[in-house]
């Protein structure tokens, strides 16, 4: 039977994703001069205001407030008018040190002994219907936010937008579990205050169908046939969205965990992931979930793979790997046996976790906004700067975990 299927994506600039971006921004810097660093940071952002808490176990020092500071500046919040700004707002920091109660789990004598941060589960999530395998609904609402910020930065064909949106598209699928067409489309974004209304709700709709629209399918040719004459735009429709960001709602780590994953699809273990280094299996086995789930669809074992692994804390071994195929595996195996090979070919104690996937490097920042699934493996060089003037540039690679590298091994395993 045809079904609908939704999902949405928050900007930069929207209050939780300020403040995943200040976590992860500190546990950047705490690993660039202390890989073995270990953070467990949260930020609330408010009207005016940022407050920092958590738990810290490392050997360097950090300006805390300039680190805030600076990703506030590079979002975009430079204004007094948005009640939220750089250089004028408040930073409290209440961090202080990691309980040794938890540190004796992790650390252990040997690093290959190293256990688990915290128990729980965590899912990892893969679907053909996309080149970089995510679900399609949460690939397009993430591709209209990204867009829409670069026409901000840009400052040029739009020139009222302000930093907080949000988006959300609704798919419908054919009998098939196939894509066929976009049925609606939600945006909505902060602007400037507009002296005659009506003409401003106007405008701002006219310029996102007539500029940000063709944008997105000049970039996604491949998503043309989603689009159509009929699909119902809702674009601002309280009207009016020029309060936003901390100004208009508080913020907070964690709060965006479907948008940073896999938009509704497949499931979640309710682990958030900003703020905490790759000892804290909520962050690092979410990305060696994604990491076996793909890899496993793109060799060809299933067209859809959700991969389950548990924790208990400061245990090493995994209480257990499952996996569904939703009925769509290509190979002569039930899940559970599939299960079992996942668990001969990856090692999913923490410690060889972090080894595989390269997670004791300064790569998080990139990850707080937009998703930390779906996007594009590549190295980069980040410059870290300690309050001493202290300068450390260092060669990182951003999502390991959704490289390819274990195709070949997944289909040898499988005999494909």
């Amino acid at each position: 039977m045809a079904y609908l299927f939704t999902s949405e994506s928050v900007s930069e600039g929207h209050p939780d994703k300020i403040a995943d971006q200040i976590s992860d921004a500190l546990i950047d810097n705490f690993l660039a001069f202390d890989a073995d660093s270990k953070v467990a940071c949260e930020t609330l952002v408010t009207t005016g205001q940022v407050v920092l808490a958590g738990e810290v176990k490392s050997k360097t020092y950090l300006d805390v407030q300039q680190i805030a500071r600076d990703v506030i500046k590079k979002i975009g919040y430079t204004k007094s008018e948005y009640m939220f700004e750089a250089n004028s707002c408040g930073v409290l920091s209440a961090i202080h040190e990691q309980s040794q109660d938890i540190n004796q789990g992790v650390d252990r004598l040997t690093k290959e002994e190293q256990g688990a941060g915290d128990q729980g589960m965590m899912f990892g999530y893969a679907t053909n219907e996309t080149e970089d395998y995510m679900p399609l609904a949460l690939n397009l609402s993430h591709k209209l936010l990204q867009e829409l910020a670069a026409l901000r930065r840009e400052d040029k064909e739009i020139t009222y937008l302000r930093p907080d949106a949000k988006s959300q598209v609704t798919l419908e699928y054919d009998d098939d579990n196939k894509p066929v067409k976009i049925k609606s489309i939600v945006i909505s974004t902060q602007h400037d205050d507009f002296a005659d209304e009506p003409t401003m709700l106007a405008k701002i709709k006219q310029d996102i169908l007539n500029i940000l629209i063709p944008r997105i399918l000049e970039k996604n040719p491949q998503y043309a046939y989603l689009f159509n004459d009929e699909i119902e735009y809702h674009i601002n429709p309280t009207g009016k969205f020029v309060i936003g960001g901390p100004h208009g709602d508080a913020g907070l780590t964690g709060r965006k965990i479907i948008v940073d994953t896999y938009g509704g699809k497949g499931a979640h273990g309710g682990g958030a992931f900003s703020g905490k280094d790759p000892s804290k299996v909520d962050r690092s086995a979410a990305y060696a979930t994604r990491h076996i789930a793909k890899n496993l669809v793109a060799a060809g074992v299933a067209d859809e793979i959700l991969v389950q692994v548990s924790y208990a804390i400061g245990v090493a071994k995994p209480m257990g790997i499952y996996i569904n195929t939703y009925g769509t595996k290509k190979v002569d195996l039930k899940d559970g046996e599939i299960a079992k090979k996942v668990e001969e070919i990856f090692d999913m104690r923490p410690y060889f976790i972090e080894q595989r996937l390269k997670l004791r490097n300064p790569i998080y920042s990139e990850t707080a906004a937009y998703g930390h699934m779906g996007r594009k493996p590549e190295t980069v060089t980040k410059t870290f700067t300690s309050p001493n003037g202290e300068q450390k540039t260092m060669e990182v690679e951003l999502f390991t975990w959704e490289k390819l590298d274990y195709v070949e091994k997944v289909k040898e395993a499988f005999g494909l």
